[in-house]
C-alpha cells in the first residue's frame, strides 16, 4: 500500500528558504516518478518538479527553475523539496505525488498521471 506523508511547511518571510519531506511507503524509486505539485484557491494542481523512475535528474517548471531543488534519499524512502528564494507567489498547499513506471515523459508534468497523493502541507511566503 502506498502512503505518501509530506512535511517541512510552514510561514517564511519573502527571500527565505523552506524544506519540504515527503515519506513515501510501498514506493520504490527505481519504479516509480516522485513529483511535486502545488495548489492554491480557485487554480489548478500546478507542476512543480520531478524525478522520473528512469533519470537521476529532476527537471522543474519554468516558475520555480533555479530556486528550488528535488532530491531523493533510498536509504530513507524520502524525497525533498528545497525550496530558497521564496516570493509570495510560492504560497500554496505542496503536494508530494508518485507514480508507478509506464507512461510517456511528457505526461510527467500532468497531475492526472498520478496515483498517489500525499496529504498536502501548507506553505506561506510574505512580504
Amino acid at each position: 500500500q502506498v502512503q505518501l506523508v509530506e512535511s517541512g511547511g510552514g510561514s517564511v518571510e519573502v527571500g527565505h528558504s523552506l524544506r519540504l519531506s515527503c515519506a513515501a511507503q510501498g514506493v520504490t524509486f527505481s519504479n516509480h516518478t516522485m513529483a511535486w505539485f502545488r495548489t492554491t484557491p480557485g487554480k489548478e494542481r500546478e507542476f512543480v518538479m520531478a524525478i522520473r523512475w528512469s533519470h537521476p535528474d529532476p527537471f522543474s517548471s519554468l516558475a520555480v527553475r533555479g530556486r528550488f531543488t528535488m532530491t531523493k534519499d533510498d536509504a530513507s524512502n524520502s524525497v525533498y523539496l528545497q525550496m530558497n528564494n521564496l516570493g509570495p507567489e510560492d504560497t500554496a498547499v505542496y503536494y508530494c505525488a508518485a507514480q508507478r513506471k509506464g507512461f510517456v515523459p511528457t505526461a510527467t508534468m500532468l497531475p492526472s498521471t498520478y496515483a498517489f497523493w500525499g496529504q498536502g502541507t501548507q506553505v506561506t511566503v510574505s512580504s
